[in-house]
């Protein structure tokens, strides 16, 4: 171990670190878990008590919340069904039904430990090899990125099983509603109307609050006060069972792997991740019936994926100076504040600070496990107020933070639209993750087709000629494939039946 290693470490265990890292946790466990709120807008409210502080306390502070509100997002998906982050929808499709069944602790717990064991795998990815990995990905070009995003968007498939059709309907209205504002490459405005609210787009976390939170809030209000499972008097046992911690081991390690590589490339975040990862612990799984109904490997997947994201989206961002997503680009801002600039020359002219971020992103990891499954009782009782005053204060919630992306009130008139759409389609039993899935991946799909079309003169060869996107095209193929032929093999299963 070379002194610079040593120097870093020296600086992450001293106690203004350590006491940083930890207020950080607790800070990004209320984030996360409040609907509405999300990390960025956690971290940027924070940010600015940063700049009296010393550079290690500062960005133990940020790494702390940046970590810890991943775990927060699915305490809110796990009780209530309204992911407090983008990337814990994933994990409310099975999390809520273990609710649902009365085992929120396990839910819970589950989710805790499978995060920490994605968050070790990640610091040793940012550790061990991560000059290695962002060289790999600063190899991506356009028709690469696209492949990835086409790759993501091929889990549709997977929620569409019962209705095929329903399934391609959501997602088609996904991407037209992605289409509206500026073309990505052009910058002339489309589908606006003359409206210059719309210039900007459909901003994608007023839509995922409107789709998730109104018809929750509908739902919970309507089914009466002793119905849904958070109301329940206690969470009860959170440690995960040994027979849970064997189910974790295989779709801990597709979530982790997942999300490590995801995180480094730029743009593609967690939500990609986390339901790549459920797509495929769904398809290597023995008991994959069980998914949707509250399956252990169904949150294990998705919630490992998001806390390896937060590792891996450190690696461009430390050694090229490129944020792997929002987080790691306010972050970038926070260093230049204290004059620290990201990129290669960061391990060559303050190796000691380079070194000390990534220790104290482990610590990040190991205060999130200890306070979460600790505090566990404690925080959810944040959850547990009584109906009558929890669903107006999520409603107010979700007011604002749509009214907080930017700054405007049109935002939060979209937040209802889609409130209402999201109503509509529960009650015309279509699925909403497809259109959320176009939300999320639509408008980077269509930017990347059209630049790598663009450089090569409209030559379609070049998605096949290029080993990442061929790689990638595969992959989506065989995704394809084998979600069409389990759905034809379970429709033969219950013919014979």
């Amino acid at each position: 171990m070379n002194e610079d290693v040593l120097q870093g470490l020296a600086q992450a265990v001293l106690p203004s670190s350590l006491g940083a890292t930890a207020a950080g946790v607790v800070l990004g466990l209320v984030v996360g878990m409040i609907p509405g709120l999300t990390i960025s807008s956690g971290i940027i409210i924070v940010l600015p008590l940063t700049f009296v502080l010393e550079p290690n306390v500062s960005i133990a502070l940020l790494l702390g919340l940046y970590v810890a509100g991943m775990t927060g997002g699915s305490f809110s998906a796990v009780l209530l069904n309204i992911p407090g982050t983008p990337s814990a929808s994933a994990t409310a499709l099975d999390g809520y039904p273990m609710t649902r069944a009365g085992e929120p602790g396990r839910a819970l717990g589950i989710s805790i430990t499978a995060g920490f064991a994605g968050g070790l795998f990640s610091f040793a990815c940012l550790y061990f090899i991560s000059p290695s990995l962002a060289d790999l990905a600063l190899e991506f070009r356009a028709q690469d990125l696209f492949a990835v995003a086409l790759f993501g968007l091929t889990v549709i498939c997977s929620f569409a099983a019962r209705s095929l059709v329903k399934g391609l309907l959501s997602a088609v209205l996904g991407l037209l509603i992605v289409s509206v504002g500026q073309d990505p490459v052009m910058g002339t405005a489309r589908f606006t109307f003359g409206d210059a609210d719309l210039l900007s787009g459909i901003h994608f976390l007023t839509a995922l609050i409107g789709l998730f939170a109104i018809p929750q809030l509908i739902e919970n209000l309507h089914a009466g006060e002793a119905s849904p499972g958070w109301t329940q008097r206690s969470v009860g046992r959170v440690l995960p069972r040994p027979g849970d911690l064997l189910r974790m081991r295989l779709p801990v390690s597709i979530g982790s792997a997942t999300g490590a590589f995801l995180g480094i490339l730029p743009g593609a975040g967690g939500p990609i991740a986390a339901f790549i990862s459920y797509d495929y612990a769904k398809k290597l799984c023995r008991r994959p019936e069980e998914f949707g109904a509250g399956a252990v490997e169904g949150v294990a997947a998705p919630e490992s994926a998001n806390n390896a994201v937060t590792g891996g989206a450190l690696i461009p961002m430390m050694t090229l100076g490129i944020p792997g997503d929002p987080v790691t680009a306010i972050l970038i801002g926070a260093l230049l504040v204290h004059g620290l600039a990201p990129g290669p020359m960061l391990f060559i002219e303050r190796a000691d600070f380079a070194y000390g971020l990534i220790f104290t992103f482990f610590f990040a990891n190991v205060f999130n496990v200890v306070i979460a499954l600790l505090g566990v009782r404690l925080f959810v009782k944040l959850l547990r107020t009584p109906r009558a005053l929890l669903m107006p204060l999520i409603a107010v919630l979700c007011v604002v933070g749509s009214y907080a992306l930017r700054n405007s009130f049109f935002d939060v008139y979209v937040m209802l639209g889609f409130g209402l759409l999201g109503i509509a389609m529960r009650r015309l039993d279509v699925p909403v993750v497809p259109m959320l899935l176009a939300l999320v991946l639509g408008r980077q799909l269509e930017e990347h087709l059209r630049v790598a079309l663009t450089g090569s003169q409209g030559d379609v060869t070049v998605f096949f000629t290029s080993p990442f996107s061929l790689l990638f095209l595969g992959l989506s193929a065989v995704s394809i494939a084998w979600s069409l032929w389990a759905a034809r093999a379970a429709v033969g299963a219950s013919a014979l039946r």
